[in-house]
């Protein structure tokens, strides 16, 4: 018991580091993937062009600078720009943004399933999956949000076995 209590601040001054760290790379990864799709579209089509692929553009990047890359669902950026890419397959401007945006996606998801909202992180984890089902990062978050499904089963089992003790003895 007492090795217990001797390791839990110790635990919680490692979770605290690992936890400013994610803050510091979400930042920075935010702060570069927009510096990067500030630039002017390469392909002859630019957000505010007045055609559809524009149109999309112009709410991709909004969705960007207000930091909806996965959610809400409908009005984020990955699904504004696979709409372009439904429009136009080879865009590069909506291949290029996706690519920068990954990172800071996978960030985002991360931080999902951390949070608890474990089926919202797997929406946000099937949409990154349509853009790159091969990645390992994307196999990472996977198992981790098995893992957290586990944990939670496994904490919903305890609660229910705490609940049927109490009304036995209550009887």
């Amino acid at each position: 018991m007492s090795s217990f209590t001797s390791t839990a601040p110790h635990r919680r001054g490692v979770l605290f580091t690992a936890l400013a760290a994610a803050v510091l790379l979400i930042g920075g990864g935010l702060w570069f993937a927009h510096a990067s799709m500030s630039n002017k579209s390469a392909d002859g089509h630019t957000a505010n062009d007045g055609s559809e692929i524009g149109v999309m553009l112009d709410l991709a990047d909004k969705a960007y600078h207000d930091k909806r890359l996965v959610a809400p669902v409908g009005s984020n950026v990955y699904e504004f720009y696979f709409s372009v890419l439904q429009l136009d397959p080879n865009n590069a401007t909506a291949q290029q943004r996706l690519r920068d945006a990954f990172k800071p996606a996978c960030d985002v998801v991360e931080n999902t399933i951390n949070s608890g909202d474990l089926d919202e992180a797997q929406r946000e984890l099937y949409l990154l999956r349509q853009y790159d089902q091969h990645n390992y990062k994307l196999a990472l978050l996977g198992s981790v949000l098995d893992a957290q499904r586990v944990i939670e089963r496994r904490r919903h089992e305890a609660e229910a076995a705490r609940l049927q003790a109490q009304q036995q003895g209550n009887e």
